[in-house]
């Protein structure tokens, strides 16, 4: 049972049913991970005490969990020889060129190390999900991983039909990601234990609403068995590589 399924109302599945809402999409034959804003600040320190008091816009134990599930869906794409993406929500702490945010949330998080300033502990990704040098990561200003940055025309190029979206925060960050690799018509993946939220009613109703409408909310067993039947299939031919080209 999916876990936003008891707040739902008779009268709720009955619109649901009426519109056949919630359709299994399904997945292609050659995915990418993206693993949206896994940072320190997102999480604090695995084992502290003091999260709360010291990163103010860590969502707590949630995040420490779904980065378990995280690192497991990482390791089986690097085995799998599937792109990995990372993104990070970077802000610049002298001209603030985030915009509309801080109007929303207010500034008043504070400047210091704990929060996503450019150059700061808590703008860098978690130690349990390091990069390797080999994969990208892309830093961002708005809450899609699409939005002003080159991850389209990379996924292109890569020739990606299947976006996994992982990471944080699941009614913010994910879900503009969701929404937008919908919207660019890839099938769409949302692994719903390696997601994660501030608050469980914001969780809840962001999976329904992306299973609903944008994505495939799947369990993390499921999205592994994918990528390890995508691992073992004949793939497509790759795009072109640049190397050598003067």
């Amino acid at each position: 049972m999916a876990g936003w399924d008891e707040m739902l109302t008779e009268a709720d599945r009955e619109v649901l049913a009426r519109g056949r809402w919630g359709q299994r999409a399904g997945v292609g034959a050659r995915p990418a991970l993206l693993i949206i804003d896994a940072q320190n600040y997102m999480t604090g320190t695995r084992g502290a005490n003091d999260n709360a008091e010291k990163f103010p816009l860590a969502c707590g134990p949630a995040g420490f969990a779904a980065t378990d599930q995280m690192k497991r869906l990482l390791l089986a794409s690097r085995a799998a020889g599937i792109p990995v993406f990372f993104t990070r929500f970077i802000v610049d702490p002298l001209n603030d060129d985030v915009g509309m945010f801080h109007r929303k949330i207010g500034a008043g998080v504070g400047r210091g190390p704990n929060v996503y300033f450019r150059g700061s502990h808590g703008a860098e990704i978690v130690p349990d999900l390091t990069p390797l040098a080999t994969e990208i990561v892309i830093d961002k200003k708005k809450k899609s991983a699409f939005f002003g940055t080159p991850l389209l025309s990379l996924l292109i190029d890569r020739r990606v039909d299947t976006c996994i979206v992982v990471g944080g925060s699941t009614s913010n960050c994910v879900r503009a990601t969701v929404i937008d690799s919908e919207q660019y018509n890839f099938f769409t993946v949302i692994p719903e234990e390696a997601v994660f939220d501030r608050l469980p009613l914001s969780h809840a109703t962001s999976l329904f609403d992306m299973d609903r409408s944008y994505g495939d909310v799947m369990k993390v067993d499921e999205v592994l068995a994918y990528i390890a039947s995508v691992a073992k299939a004949p793939q497509p031919d790759a795009a072109p590589s640049a190397a050598g080209v003067p």
